[in-house]
């Protein structure tokens, strides 16, 4: 198993760099698509009826895209202390208990907006012409990213290797 996770770690890790390239490029266009809106409205007092369903949508790829992401890299807040203090072989089982929800989370997501989008690809979102399943795309990629990250580190954690070592931060004088 170690092999394996040694072949499918780096295309995992393009993967990640790919999402998070992905969600940056998301927050930027989203930001150029506001400032459009807002420069319209108040200087050429048209607004754009496109801007703000367009960056709505391009908000749910990037928070689901960086979310994904943020799984892979251990970044979101967590209560540690219990952990921190609990003895090892506790922590072990916190740890594949944690990331076995986070995995039934992720696959739960995936499932649930695929039925959504299923549902509602006959209607058709009013101002952009898409179909409505559309909206659910990206609960799908990041439910599904979610579970796939979760699954190698709770991998990980099932093989004691530690995927990534902890950084410290410090202070340059």
């Amino acid at each position: 198993m170690r092999q394996l996770m040694s072949i499918i770690r780096p295309v995992l890790s393009g993967l990640s760099r790919a999402a998070l390239y992905l969600a940056g490029a998301g927050i930027v266009a989203m930001t150029l698509i506001i400032g459009w809106q807002v420069f319209a409205r108040y200087v050429l007092n048209d607004t754009p009826s496109w801007s703000e369903p367009l960056s709505l949508q391009l908000m749910s790829w990037f928070i689901l895209l960086g979310a994904a992401v943020g799984v892979r890299e251990s970044v979101h807040l967590g209560l540690d202390l219990f952990r921190h203090v609990s003895p090892a072989p506790i922590q072990k089982l916190m740890d594949v208990a944690s990331l076995g929800m986070i995995v039934a989370f992720g696959i739960g997501m995936t499932y649930y907006a695929i039925l959504l989008a299923i549902g509602t690809w006959s209607a058709t979102i009013p101002v952009l012409g898409w179909p409505g399943g559309v909206d659910f795309m990206p609960m799908i990629v990041g439910g599904a990213l979610i579970a796939l990250f979760a699954l190698e580190r709770l991998i990980d954690a099932l093989l004691d290797q530690e995927k990534t070592p902890v950084v410290v931060m410090q202070e340059v004088a």
